[in-house]
């Protein structure tokens, strides 16, 4: 008798479960994370047995990436135990300490510079990005910094010259590493939670023209991202120098077809693509798994932003407004940065150095998304919650 009582409330138990948190977003974000996981080994498998720096070890790569996709998982289920009140609490600290960090990482003999770039913190046997975590806090801040001053949204003033101010700052540490894609995301972050806390229409009309000669200005009197720009407008013209990513991944593209050359066949990533478990990770994705693969990621991709507008969308139904912007935010941080990287592989836009989401191998960035993923779960967690009658 016991036994069966025992059993039956374990069975509404494990059916109470799943709604607790959005399965919607839920295992779209765990498949993007495996999946992630079995293409860095696919991708990376060539370069780890070829360099003397990986020791020669083909599963190199991937034993990394599943250690920092654990420190991941770990990272986010702490946080999400943290109520959304002690992250509004303390953002305006955690986006300091960021900042800090990129101050940092440009000081001469501390930060780790690699192909030209000073982006990395080292820290023993790992590297720290500060960049990936100013995403997330810049996300964080921007969210606190609109649910204080929605009074003020329509001062230019008072409400969009402080965080323009504040922003300029982030964007000119980001390109002294250079940083280019990180500024460009950290940016669409914090204007874009301003926008959706409801900005001045003509401010941020305003803002989007001097957004654009900015960057337009950035890249003219650059001569590298200048570089970049005409390589990527015809790639074909210097497929041996300017253009060899893009042509390399255009390539990867053509020869994937409908359904890919098959899991592990890809013979671009046999030192022809660069970065290939990094930045053009989509590119191997594509030459081994077709089109019908890179649908199949751009549709994970798409659901978990919409979930994480919709979640948001909630949220500010139930008159928590920083949650429901903080969710928002970490919405358009992923869809702007798996965009642009997207972009990038199918040459629709110019190279950055930026990863895919989720996916792409690099410590610091899989971390940052974990711990991004667990805010948002939290705001849905929360959300439901209060829907019930319970607080929070």
């Amino acid at each position: 008798m016991n036994a069966g009582v025992f059993t039956s409330v374990r069975r509404r138990t494990a059916a109470a479960a799943p709604a607790e948190l959005d399965p919607l977003l839920l295992w779209p974000a765990i498949g993007l994370l495996m999946f992630g996981l079995v293409m860095v080994y696919s991708a990376s498998i060539a370069t780890a047995e070829g360099s003397k720096f990986t020791a020669y070890q083909p599963t190199y790569f991937l034993v990394r990436h599943a250690v920092f996709l654990a420190i991941g998982v770990v990272v986010g289920v702490v946080a999400f135990q943290i109520p959304l009140r002690f992250w509004q609490q303390f953002a305006p600290w955690l986006f300091v300490a960021a900042v800090a960090l990129l101050v940092v990482v440009l000081i001469p003999h501390v930060g780790r510079a690699v192909n030209g770039a000073q982006r990395w913190l080292p820290l023993g046997p790992i590297n720290l990005q500060p960049s990936e975590l100013m995403k997330l806090f810049a996300a964080i801040y921007a969210a606190d910094y609109t649910t204080r001053k929605l009074a003020d949204m329509d001062s230019f003033r008072r409400g969009f010259l402080p965080m323009a101010a504040v922003i300029i700052s982030v964007g000119f540490l980001l390109l002294r590493e250079p940083d280019f894609g990180a500024f460009v995301v950290v940016a669409a972050i914090a204007f874009g939670i301003l926008f959706l806390g409801g900005i001045n229409a003509r401010i941020f009309a305003l803002l989007a023209v001097v957004a654009v000669i900015g960057f337009v200005l950035l890249i003219w009197l650059s001569p590298y991202r200048r570089e970049r720009i005409l390589g990527f407008m015809d790639p074909w013209q210097d497929a041996f120098g300017k253009g060899y990513q893009l042509s390399h991944a255009l390539i990867a593209f053509g020869r994937g077809e409908w359904f890919g050359v098959g899991l592990g066949a890809s013979v671009e990533k046999l030192f022809y693509l660069p970065e290939a478990h990094t930045d053009f990770l989509l590119a191997v994705i594509a030459e081994e798994l077709g089109l019908v693969g890179v649908v199949v990621v751009v549709g994970l991709f798409a659901l978990l932003v919409q979930r994480a507008f919709a979640i948001g969308r909630q949220a500010l139904k139930l008159e928590r407004v920083y949650a429901g912007l903080v969710a928002q935010g970490i919405g358009i941080w992923i869809g702007v940065q798996s965009f642009i990287n997207m972009g990038v592989n199918m040459g629709l836009l110019p190279t950055k150095g930026l990863t895919l989401p989720l996916m792409s191998f690099g410590g610091s960035g899989i971390v940052a998304n974990c711990l991004a993923l667990a805010v948002l779960l939290r705001v849905d967690w929360e959300n439901r919650q209060l829907m019930r009658g319970v607080s929070v």
